[in-house]
Formats: structure tokens, sequence, C-alpha cells
């Protein structure tokens, strides 16, 4: 596998595999495989570092709602050691609740530092 396929299967996966995974140990072994140990997380809320502090934050967000799936909108995109995904979650099959960007950097095909942006709701 290419660098430039295993970042795309990293946009991927990471959003399915770890933000939207409700059992605890099926995340953590997303996270072990799909993260470096040192790796961090910058969202909104705050910056999150290592597996535990991952799996915790990730884990927190999927029980505020446990029934959304993360859809992604778009085509990801690959530069270098850096990918972007554009995402929206919401209830299966409806238009998402609220929409955002991933942009994560790789480091010996794993994610290094993910940066993860809101896009502001419209109400």
């Amino acid at each position: 596998m290419t660098a430039t396929e295993r970042t795309l299967e990293l946009l991927a996966r990471n959003l399915q595999e770890v933000f939207g995974e409700g059992d605890t140990r099926r995340r953590r072994a997303a996270i072990e495989d799909f993260y470096t140990d040192d790796c961090v997380v910058v969202t909104p809320d705050g910056t999150y570092v290592g597996h535990d502090a991952l799996n915790e934050f990730a884990g927190d967000l999927r029980a505020t709602h446990p029934d959304y799936v993360y859809t992604p909108s778009g085509k990801p995109q690959v530069v270098q050691d850096a990918g972007i995904v554009a995402w929206g979650s919401g209830p299966r099959n409806e238009v998402p609740e609220y929409t955002g960007l991933d942009v994560l950097l790789v480091r010996d095909g794993k994610i290094a530092t993910l940066y993860v942006f809101l896009n502001p709701t419209l109400s």
C-alpha cells in the first residue's frame, strides 16, 4: 500500500471506526492501529494527547449521539503526509445535524495529528 493509499484509508476508517464506534474495545483497537502513541487531536473543545485521551474523548462524544453516523461529503484529498475529508453527522439517511472537516498529518503510516473543524450551524 502506498503512503497516499494509507492516508486515504485512515481518512475513511477514522470516521467510522474511531468516532463512529460505540464499542469501547473496537474503538480502542482502531485507535492503536490508526494513531501514533504520541498522537495529538485538536478540536474546538480541547486538545487530546495519546491513545487514552483520544479513546475517552471519542467515547464521550459518541455517547452524546449514539445513533448518529458519519458520512464523508466530497472526495478526500491527500498531499504528501497530509489528508483532508469533509463529513456530516446525523441520523442515518437524514440531513446531517452538523458538518465538519478533518485534517490529519500522517507519520509512519499512522495519524500523528488530527485537527477537527466544525462548521457553524445555521439556526
